[in-house]
Formats: C-alpha cells, sequence, structure tokens
C-alpha cells in the first residue's frame, strides 16, 4: 500500500529496524532528540554576557558576581550539559567559599543567588528555546531556607542617638543627615534614594517619586521640611541644573551606594551597639513601618512601603483593603508631627494635644 506515491515500511521492516537499533543501544527517543536539537547549545562563557546585557541594572548587580562564578567554573560546558544535582554541588560549593563576616547565616544566601543566577540564565534559555523547559535542571533544585529576619524597628533613643553622631561627625553631615531623614519618612530603599532625581519632586503636594526594587515606581509624601533640604541639595550641589542624580557630595559626584556603608562604619565607632547589631539603612524601614503599622494599619503600613499586591503571603482581602496615598500623609503626618497638603487634619490625639 503506498501513500502520497512513497511505499510505506511494513511490519518486516520495522521490525527489523527495531532490532538494529536495539543492537546499537539506539532509542527512537534518541533519534528524535537529536532531530531536535540540531545545533549545539552555546556555553555557558558565550551565553552569560547575552544575558547580562538583556536584565536590568538591578538585576545585573545581584547576579553578576555569580555568573562570574559560573564561567570561572564551567565557563566550556554547555547549557544542556549540567544536571540538577551538578547546580547544587556548586551551590554549595559557593556557599562554602562565602565570606564569614559578623551578620553571616552560612553562606546561605550566597547559595541562594546562585540557583536564582543559574534560573534566571536557563529561563531565558527556554525563551531562547535553547532547551525544553521539563529540561530545565536550574527549576528542579530548591534555595535554601531562608532564616527569620535580624532586623527590627530601633528604639526612639537608638534612632535620636544616630541622628546625632551623623550630625556631628563625618565629613559631610550634611549629605548624612539629609539620607537618614530621607529613609526615616519615606521608608524608602537605598535603591530609591540612589535614583531620586531632581524631576522627582512635587514640591506643591510634597510627594517624591521613588523608583525601586523590581522597577516599581510610587509617589511617596515627605515632610514640608523635608523637601525644602531635598531642593536646596540639588540646587547647592549641581543636580537642579545638570539633572541627573539628586543627591550628591559637596564636589558635585553623585553618591553611590559606599556612602551607606562609610556612614554606617562611622556610626559604629562611635555608637559600639551599632556595630555589634550591624544596623543598616535598612533597619530605618523596619522602624518606620512597625511604627505606622502601630498607630495606623497594616493597610497604611503595607502602602507606605510600597508592597504591591502579588506577594503570596498576603490574604485576598488586601485587595479590598488597600491604603490610598491621603491615608499614607496622614501617617507621615503624624510620625514627623507636620502637616502635609494631602493629609487630613490630624486627630488631637495623634498631634499631643491634651
Amino acid at each position: 500500500m503506498t501513500t502520497g506515491g512513497e511505499e510505506r515500511p511494513g511490519a518486516a521492516e520495522v521490525e527489523a529496524a527495531r532490532l538494529v537499533l536495539e543492537r546499537m543501544g539506539v532509542t527512537p527517543a534518541d533519534l528524535l532528540g537529536a532531530a531536535e536539537r540540531g545545533t549545539p547549545a552555546p556555553t555557558f562563557a558565550e551565553y552569560v554576557p547575552k544575558v547580562s546585557a538583556a536584565v536590568s541594572p538591578g538585576t545585573r548587580r545581584v547576579y553578576s558576581s555569580y555568573w562570574n562564578r559560573i564561567e570561572m567554573h564551567w565557563g566550556q560546558r554547555r547549557l544542556d550539559e549540567p544536571t540538577a544535582l551538578e547546580i547544587k554541588q556548586l551551590a554549595e560549593h559557593i556557599r562554602t567559599q562565602a565570606l564569614t563576616r559578623r551578620n553571616a547565616r552560612g553562606g546561605r544566601s550566597s547559595a541562594e543567588h546562585l540557583i536564582a543566577a543559574m534560573r534566571c540564565l536557563y529561563n531565558h534559555a527556554v525563551a531562547d528555546e535553547i532547551i525544553a523547559e521539563p529540561d530545565n535542571p536550574a527549576r528542579r533544585v530548591p534555595k535554601p531556607r531562608r532564616l527569620p529576619s535580624t532586623r527590627r524597628g530601633l528604639p526612639d533613643t537608638g534612632l535620636e542617638e544616630i541622628n546625632r553622631v551623623a550630625a556631628s561627625t563625618g565629613n559631610d553631615p550634611a549629605l548624612d543627615t539629609l539620607l537618614l531623614r530621607l529613609h526615616t519618612e519615606t521608608a524608602c530603599r537605598r535603591g530609591g534614594a540612589l535614583a531620586l532625581r531632581p524631576q522627582d519632586l512635587d514640591p506643591e503636594q510634597c510627594l517624591i517619586s521613588l523608583l525601586e526594587k523590581g522597577d516599581t515606581v510610587r509617589w511617596q509624601p515627605v515632610s514640608p521640611t523635608l523637601m525644602r533640604h531635598l531642593q536646596a541639595h540639588a540646587e547647592e550641589r549641581g543636580a537642579a541644573a545638570e539633572g541627573g542624580q539628586l543627591l550628591r557630595y559637596r564636589t558635585g559626584r553623585p553618591i553611590t551606594r559606599r556612602r551607606y556603608d562609610h556612614l554606617w562604619t562611622r556610626l559604629g565607632t562611635h555608637l559600639p551597639w551599632v556595630a555589634t547589631q550591624q544596623i543598616s539603612i535598612h533597619w530605618l524601614r523596619h522602624t518606620t513601618l512597625t511604627w505606622v503599622e502601630r498607630n495606623f494599619s497594616y493597610a497604611v503600613a503595607r502602602a507606605f512601603a510600597g508592597h504591591t499586591d502579588s506577594g503570596g503571603d498576603t490574604g485576598t482581602t488586601t485587595t479590598y483593603v488597600r491604603a490610598n496615598l491621603e491615608e499614607i500623609a496622614a501617617a507621615l503626618a503624624a510620625l514627623t508631627g507636620e502637616p502635609h497638603p494631602l493629609a487630613p487634619a490630624m486627630p488631637p490625639a495623634l498631634r499631643g494635644d491634651t
């Protein structure tokens, strides 16, 4: 019997072919896989730079050191070669090589970031159809379980001490106290402060636009006092005229993350408890958000933090009880003791009236 002019093999021919393949140790799946593969998968050394150029600057900053290590260990290996077990072994190796710091947790973060960096690479490889999703080895490697954070809100006395030392020491107290007030009032992340530009200030409504984690953008209320200082800083240090990053050194050069490192190292020298507990700028975020949650509500604290509604640890109810900008402004007004253009009048209890 023929179909389309071609004679199909009979049962005897098929059985003969099966026996030949069986003796050769080749399965039909092997033949199909060879046909599908075609072009060999790229090596890690070839593919990592392509992925690095495609991701956001924030993702590149977090993963670049881990991609460098992957290249160092597996640069000449092809993406379809490593197994899930080998990725887990590499993560454990990176974990043992992690720097030992006072706040270290056994290299868990290094192992977690290595696996995340691998998943990012393989997600792009799947999208490029270099490998099939079922063959993605990185997704079968679990990340280490995260331990509870040791960060917490600071007491008022601790926050006062930090601000006092920052204002009386160092080579640029005006910059350091501005940083501390900005993070205390807005609970913003370090990346949000560094991305702030003069055009992100809305003096009329006392709002600043924050570009933060995951490329999220939000308008955050600030006090009139902080707004005046941000504007003055931009004028005095050249940002208002030149544009670009707002926070700068006296020379007009934009600050980097190193300024935060130097600030907390200096504070730790004068305040031993800061060094002992490894206090950082992120503790101010904990401090402010804890205060907002205790004095207002979880919904207001969540909105104040700029958290989205996509988190897996929240209930469906958060979709319906989201706080608005006016409620955030009211919380800020109570926190700073200053009226805010968007906030309703504060209750006497929060104003301190008796």
